[in-house]
């Protein structure tokens, strides 16, 4: 029996809400992102413990699409959980110095009435070294 402050979601919409995220991400379509995040979402990385509001997690969003080339997410592992999804990935593109990168990264998501709640971000913050020069 479901009840109403049951905030579980169906795995494929989940999955789907996952794909549109990082394909989005991927295209520098920050407006289909910010859709895809409720008021209020919360971003936190491992890196520096750090809660991102939706406003500041999209100043990072646009320095990356500004500033990377060929950004993209390859050999991704995406799961469903009951409360969202859990993805691992590589994180790839050129820096600004010209430098390719290459970083894993796993992103746990909460997601509540279809809207990502809060998203937490691990990686190794010595792979960001070619990002920021």
């Amino acid at each position: 029996m479901t009840h109403a402050a049951d905030h579980r979601q169906p795995a494929t919409t989940n999955l789907d809400i996952a794909e549109r995220l990082f394909s989005a991400i991927e295209r520098g379509d920050l407006d289909t992102v910010r859709e895809l995040y409720a008021p209020g979402c919360e971003i936190w990385h491992n890196n520096d413990q750090q809660v991102q509001t939706v406003e500041q997690n999209m100043r990072t969003l646009i320095w990356v699409t500004t500033n990377v080339k060929g950004f993209r997410y390859e050999d991704v592992k995406r799961q469903a959980t009951e409360t969202g999804f859990i993805e691992q990935h590589m994180t790839c593109g050129t820096g600004p110095s010209g430098v390719e990168f290459r970083f894993p990264a796993c992103i746990v998501v909460t997601i509540v009435d279809g809207k990502i709640s809060r998203l937490d971000e691990y990686f190794d913050s010595a792979h960001l070294a070619p990002l920021v020069g």
